[in-house]
């Protein structure tokens, strides 16, 4: 297992929707993997749409890579402004969005280690004709036993 540290954001009080749709004991979390921003906000509204209808819990999982030559608690981009910035993202969701970022070293080991067995995954990308990085990553996702739903633009 890959060291990891885990910062977690909590739905913000302006949050789109109230709190009594949202249920952080659900049985049912959709979680989506944040690729870039434009896929990941289509990915959150489908995601959203999931989460309604369900009455799932809904998790966006940011990877923030830290290359070798740092230390895993100093990554090249402050986590403040990460945080920040997720916030935002996350408040573009019609439901309220739970922000996970991990520091980590590998994005899919961190990815397989984080995500409960048999998760349903939702990611963003962009529609080619050849395999790219996010479908890379959704094969390997369901490799690994997940649901995933990629939503491509």
């Amino acid at each position: 297992m890959l060291p990891v540290l885990e910062k977690l954001l909590s739905p913000s009080a302006a949050s789109p929707q109230n709190a009594a749709t949202h249920h952080t004991d659900s049985e049912l979390r959709v979680s989506v993997v944040f690729t870039q921003i434009e896929p990941t906000l289509e990915a959150l509204r489908e995601a959203g749409k999931l989460a309604s209808r369900f009455n799932a819990s809904l998790t966006l999982v940011v990877a923030q890579i830290v290359p070798y030559p740092l230390p895993l608690s100093s990554p090249p981009i402050l986590l403040g402004f990460n945080e920040r910035r997720f916030r935002v993202v996350a408040g573009q969701s019609s439901v309220a969005t739970t922000v996970r970022i991990y520091l980590c070293r590998d994005r899919e080991e961190m990815l397989k280690d984080v995500l409960a067995p048999h998760s349903l995954v939702v990611m963003g990308g962009r529609k080619r004709w050849w395999p790219t990085a996010e479908t890379r990553l959704a094969w390997t996702l369901r490799r690994a036993g997940h649901e995933v739903v990629l939503v491509q633009q």
